[in-house]
C-alpha cells in the first residue's frame, strides 16, 4: 500500500489522498467479478465462477472498477485512520480523482476530526468556593405552608367564592358569539389563589355563589397557542356548579405527628436540616459547574468541527423539548413565548453547545493525563445493575452489546476523572463528600412524610 498524503485543514478537518495500483486493486476486482457473476448468471459458467473477461463483456469494465473502488475506499480509509491514529468524526466525504480501468486509482477522503486540548489548565490548589445559601426561619415557614396545602380540605360552601377558595364551573369561550374550538370545559376546577393562564380570569369568579352565571370579556394572552385568537378579546360564560372553601390544618403537634414527627419543633428542626443539606448539595452542583467553566476557559483547544456542534445543538434542543413536555407544556407554545423559531433557538444554542463539547473533551483529556482506568469487574457490575432493571429483550441485547459496554466504560471513567478535578479545584470538596456519605447512610430514618423538601 502506497503511503497516503495527509493534509490538516482548517475547522478540525483532515484530507487524505490515496493512490491505489492495479495490483493492489486486483483482490477487490476479483471480488467484484464474483459478486456480479452470482447476481447475474453468465451463460456457460456456474454462478460466481465466470472469468474477468466474461463478466467485463456482460456489464462493462468500468462498472467492475467502480464496484471494486467502493470497497477499496472503505478499506484504505479505515486502515489509514487506525494506523495513523486519526480520530475522525462521522463519515468522510469522498472525491474520486482518477478511475481508468487498468491504471492507478486516485481518490480523496475529507473528514472532520475530534478536536484536541492543546493547553490543559490544571488547578495547583482549590480555587472554587462552596457558597451555601443559609436556611432562614421564613424558608422553614414556607415549607410548612406547602405541607399544609398538601393536607388541605376542600369544603363545599353555600357562600360566595373567596380568593383563597376553589370553584367548579362549566365554561364556554366564544369569539363574536361563536364557540371556539376546544372552548367548552365541564367541571373545570379553578383555584382562585393561583395564577391563571388568562390574566384576571380568577378575579371574575370571586364573589360568585353556587348556581350563579356570569358573562365577561378578557383578552387571550399575546403568546396564546391559538394564533388567530392571541391578544384578542374573548367572550367567557361561567356557570358555577360548586363553591369550596380551602381549609388548611393548624400547625400543631397533631399536624407534626401526621408527618411522622413528635412535635412542631421537631418538624421545624428536621425541615431546616433537610433544607440545609439540599442547599449544600446545590452549592456543590454550582461549584462543579463553575469549576468546569473556568477550567475550560483557561484551556486551549483546536477548532470544534461543525459536525460536532450540530449534533450537540440537536441534543440540547431535544433536552429542552423533553423538559417542556415533562412540565405539561408544548414546545410550540414555549417557542411562541420566546418569540423565536426553532432555527433561531438552535442558533442561540451554538455558543453553549461549543462549551459543552469542549468540557467533554477536557474531561476525556484529563482522564488520559491522570491515567484514569475502570476495572473490567466494575464495568461488569454496572452493566449487571442496569440489566437488573431491564425486562424487554431488545433493550437487554443492546445493554449487553460491546458498543454499550464501551459507553458504560466511558461514562464511569469520566465520573472518576471528574472526582479528581473537583478534589483539585473545589475547596473542602473531600470533607464535604464524606459528610454527604454519612448523611445518606442516616437518611432512611430522617425524613418528612410529605412533599419533597429533602434530598433524594
Amino acid at each position: 500500500m502506497s503511503e497516503p498524503i495527509i493534509n490538516e485543514l482548517p475547522g478540525s478537518r483532515v484530507e487524505i489522498k490515496f493512490t491505489v495500483t492495479p495490483e493492489e486493486a486486483k483482490p477487490y476486482l476479483d471480488k467484484a467479478v464474483e459478486e456480479v457473476s452470482i447476481g447475474r448468471p453468465i451463460p456457460g459458467f456456474r454462478p460466481g465462477k465466470a472469468p474477468y473477461d466474461a463478466v467485463k463483456n456482460a456489464v462493462g469494465e468500468l462498472r467492475l472498477w467502480e464496484m471494486a473502488t467502493e470497497s477499496i475506499v472503505r478499506a484504505w480509509f479505515v486502515r489509514t485512520v487506525m494506523q495513523k491514529e486519526i480520530e475522525t468524526v462521522g463519515s468522510p466525504e469522498i472525491a474520486l480523482d482518477k478511475l481508468v480501468p487498468g491504471q492507478d486509482i486516485g481518490f480523496t477522503c475529507t473528514a472532520s476530526v475530534m478536536p484536541k486540548v492543546t493547553k490543559a489548565f490544571e488547578a495547583e490548589k482549590p480555587f472554587v468556593e462552596l457558597k451555601t445559601k443559609e436556611v432562614k426561619d421564613k424558608d422553614v415557614d414556607a415549607s410548612i405552608e406547602d405541607l399544609r396545602k398538601m393536607r388541605r380540605q376542600e369544603v363545599a360552601s353555600d357562600g360566595a367564592a373567596n380568593k383563597e377558595g376553589m370553584v367548579n364551573i362549566d365554561l364556554e369561550i366564544k369569539k363574536d358569539g361563536v364557540l371556539v374550538e376546544g372552548g367548552t370545559s365541564r367541571d373545570y376546577r379553578v383555584y382562585l389563589a393561583e395564577d391563571h393562564y388568562i390574566p384576571k380570569f380568577t378575579e371574575q369568579l370571586i364573589g360568585l355563589k353556587k348556581g350563579d352565571k356570569k358573562s365577561f370579556k378578557l383578552p387571550f394572552p399575546a403568546d396564546h397557542y391559538q394564533k388567530e385568537f392571541a391578544g384578542k378579546d374573548m367572550e367567557f360564560e361561567a356557570t358555577v356548579k360548586e363553591v369550596f372553601d380551602i381549609v388548611l390544618p393548624p400547625v400543631d403537634d397533631q399536624f407534626a405527628k401526621g408527618l411522622g414527627l413528635d412535635s412542631v419543633q421537631a418538624l421545624r428542626d428536621l425541615l431546616k436540616k433537610n433544607m440545609r443539606q439540599e442547599n449544600e448539595r446545590h452549592a456543590m452542583d454550582v461549584a462543579e459547574a463553575e469549576l468546569l467553566e473556568e477550567t475550560v476557559k483557561k484551556s486551549s483547544f483546536t477548532e470544534v468541527p461543525e459536525l460536532l456542534i450540530k449534533e450537540e445543538v440537536r441534543r440540547m434542543f431535544e433536552e429542552m423539548r423533553n423538559s417542556v413536555e415533562e412540565r405539561g407544556g408544548r414546545m410550540e407554545d414555549y417557542l411562541s413565548s420566546l418569540k423565536k423559531t426553532p432555527d433561531q433557538l438552535r442558533l442561540d444554542m451554538v455558543p453553549r453547545a461549543i462549551e459543552r463539547v469542549k468540557t467533554a473533551l477536557y474531561i476525556r483529556d484529563a482522564g488520559k493525563r491522570h491515567g484514569v482506568e475502570v476495572p473490567d469487574a466494575d464495568v461488569d457490575a454496572e452493566i449487571d445493575r442496569i440489566l437488573d432493571n431491564v425486562q424487554d429483550k431488545e433493550t437487554r441485547e443492546r445493554v449487553s452489546s460491546p458498543d454499550y459496554r464501551d459507553y458504560v466504560y466511558t461514562v464511569m471513567r469520566n465520573r472518576k476523572t471528574l472526582e479528581i478535578l473537583k478534589e483539585q479545584g473545589i475547596k473542602g470538596y473531600k470533607e464535604k463528600m464524606e459528610q454527604f456519605a454519612k448523611e445518606d447512610a442516616e437518611h432512611g430514618h430522617d425524613h418528612v412524610h410529605g412533599p419533597d423538601c429533602h434530598h433524594e
